[in-house]
């Protein structure tokens, strides 16, 4: 079908100008949506909605080969990649074939040089919003909050909540598939990786995929 409405910083095409709307807020880093129970932003409903599952537990998609269960459907076919070995797109330039087309955009910033994602306070760009939310670590921030216990300060309070179970040694976060628990949703997320098998983080040198960000970076240090 026709994708009139185009985005002025990737070039990515929607039928809708709803769509392109909420998918704008992906390069601007807005997140409008928040989750209720561990206030984690998203840039649109859908996603939000999705995210919920994993504080309910809910699993609908299934593996019919393995039995795992999946929080949306994108997850589960990209999930079943692993027992078919399909590599569904291929760049272009190289023909190099990838499981995903997140990974093969990722990707094709090594021929292009496009880094989409914009630092508001130095204008650096990258290639990644995850390595765009790494960089603005660098910049200094108000930290109006801080931990009694040791008086370290952070930028909002939900950082200073997810902080301080390191004192407590709350893990609220469990994964369904182990029961291992975490401090953090994000480090769930992290780890649910390792049950399938997704590797967002591909290396530009040598196309290798990581489970999460600071194992590629210790890998790339091989190249360097």
């Amino acid at each position: 079908m026709e994708k009139p409405w185009k985005c002025g910083n990737c070039g990515k095409g929607f039928r809708v100008p709803s769509k392109l709307e909420a998918h704008r807020r992906i390069h601007n880093g807005e997140r409008p949506f928040t989750c209720s129970q561990c206030e984690t932003g998203f840039s649109d409903s859908s996603s939000l909605q999705r995210h919920q599952r994993v504080h309910t537990g809910e699993r609908p998609f299934t593996c019919c080969q393995c039995g795992k269960g999946f929080c949306d459907s994108s997850t589960l076919r990209t999930h079943r990649r692993v027992h078919t070995g399909e590599k569904p797109f291929t760049c272009s330039q190289c023909g190099k074939g990838f499981s995903n087309s997140s990974t093969l955009r990722t990707h094709q910033g090594v021929h292009t040089g496009e880094r989409p994602f914009t630092c508001s306070q130095c204008g650096k760009g990258f290639n990644r919003l995850s390595n765009l939310k790494s960089h603005q670590q660098v910049h200094p921030r108000e930290k109006p909050f801080t931990c009694p216990q040791c008086v370290k300060g952070f930028t909002t309070l939900s950082s200073l909540q997810a902080h301080q179970r390191v004192h407590t040694g709350e893990k609220p976060f469990a994964c369904s598939q182990c029961e291992m628990g975490f401090t953090q949703l994000s480090t769930l997320r992290r780890h649910q990786r390792v049950h399938t098998g997704e590797k967002l983080f591909t290396c530009s040198q040598c196309g290798k995929g990581f489970c999460d960000s600071w194992h590629l970076l210790r890998h790339q240090q091989v190249h360097n």
